[in-house]
């Protein structure tokens, strides 16, 4: 249970937060926000405020922004559908109601014939069911509509959908999501170092050497640094393990400075496998600091090298093959959370950062239907200086969507058989 709980709160922390990038940006650029929901599936509680509406639905996991004008935003009522209709004063719509569920006392029940609800803002249909007469209704720019569901939201007029905005501020708006997970995983990393006391320093000295490891055999000692492996300068603590780890069970040439002296070692790293691929280990750790400055510093240059190495991953899966191993699902995150929760809360706080980072990266991937698909539209827009064909970017969303299903089924079968089928 504690498990369950703690992969909700995880993963519900990061969509919202990466929603919440996608908000602001599209809130300062003029794009109409419908709806903000935490949650997903059926309403319990809705709230209108500023012209959104935010939304706690049932089920607990993640949640959405819905965008005016965006793919995922449908506001049509279309022709012989049943409808009330508020008016004000001047005879203008400010609320359509199509939910059977809602009834209001003032509301006039129309057949629609015909409705725009983007450009003419206008309504057309039979009233209180009178075939005879076609009456016409102006909608107010502002106005309201219940849908099915009994969610209230505003309507969306061309002037306020994505499309309207700069290709700029969509680009940054599209951009903002990613930009969130990275923000979230800066402060994540800065709170665990307060939490923890101390942080790993980022440069190449040696803080740790295991018992009867490979580097104590070698000579290697405490306090030691690093600063060349196989030729290449390792200045930071990551390029140490990198290249270390890049060479499991191979001999390598390792240039360690020790006081005033320096002398190369050669070396065969231990061979750890995990998830399906192979790893060099030495039996050595990075030094430590525990002062203020470095805490918070620590918040930004840890999420930095995170970066390095899920950037570096990606080069191996690229260079190395593709393995199904080198992805993880929600199963698969749902298991390393558990394994994060059971080891306490500042695992947690450390695995929510690396996986916001994770979330971050992987969005701003070129594949349409995902943030990095949408920004290379837009960049191709620019440079176009005109909208691409709004039929051609359906189907490049649908294929990237597609795509994205069967990765999804893949990877989420394969951490199935990883995780709980032995």
């Amino acid at each position: 249970m504690t498990a369950i709980i703690t992969f909700i709160i995880v993963f519900g922390i990061l969509v919202i937060v990466h929603e919440f990038g996608h908000y602001y940006a599209a809130k300062k650029s003029g794009i109409l926000v419908r709806e903000f929901s935490v949650g997903m599936g059926p309403k319990l509680v809705a709230y209108r405020r500023n012209s959104t509406t935010y939304t706690l639905r049932l089920l607990p996991l993640g949640g959405y922004v819905r965008m005016a004008g965006s793919q995922e935003d449908d506001s049509e009522i279309k022709p012989g559908t049943m409808i009330s209709l508020v008016l004000n004063d001047d005879e203008k719509v400010t609320k359509i109601i199509i939910s059977s569920k809602i009834q209001e006392a003032n509301a006039i029940p129309v057949q629609v014939s015909k409705s725009d609800l983007v450009d003419d803002l206008v309504i057309e249909g039979f009233e209180n069911g009178d075939e005879s007469e076609t009456k016409s209704y102006t909608v107010d720019h502002d106005a309201t509509i219940i849908e099915q569901d009994g969610t209230e939201v505003q309507i969306a007029p061309r002037d306020v959908q994505l499309q309207s905005a700069s290709v700029w501020q969509r680009m940054i708006t599209n951009f903002a999501g990613p930009l969130g997970n990275f923000i979230l995983a800066i402060l994540l990393f800065v709170l665990f170092a307060f939490m923890s006391g101390s942080v790993p320093s980022s440069n190449n000295q040696i803080g740790m050497v295991q018992k009867d490891s490979v580097a104590q055999k070698a000579g290697i000692k405490k306090n030691d640094k690093i600063i060349k492996v196989n030729g290449k300068t390792t200045n930071k603590w990551t390029d140490v393990q990198n290249n270390i780890q890049d060479n499991p069970g191979k001999k390598i040439t390792v240039q360690v400075k020790s006081g005033n002296k320096t002398k190369n070692i050669n070396l065969v790293p231990k061979s750890v496998s995990y998830n399906g691929d192979k790893y060099g280990m030495i039996g050595i750790g990075g030094s430590t600091e525990s002062g203020f400055g470095a805490k918070i510093t620590y918040g930004f240059t840890h999420s930095w090298e995170v970066t390095s190495q899920i950037f570096h991953a990606l080069k191996v899966m690229v260079t190395g093959g593709f393995n199904l191993n080198q992805l993880s699902g929600p199963v698969g995150i749902y298991s390393m959370t558990a394994q994060a929760s059971s080891n306490g809360l500042l695992y947690v706080i450390s695995f929510m950062a690396m996986l916001s980072i994770n979330l971050g990266i992987v969005n701003l991937i070129p594949i349409p239907a995902l943030d990095g698909g949408k920004i290379l539209l837009n960049i191709i827009e620019a440079i176009r200086r005109k909208p691409i064909p709004e039929e051609y970017e359906n189907v490049i969303t649908l294929v990237g969507v597609a795509i994205l299903v069967i990765l999804m089924v893949s990877v989420t079968w394969n951490d199935i058989q990883r995780f709980f089928i032995k």
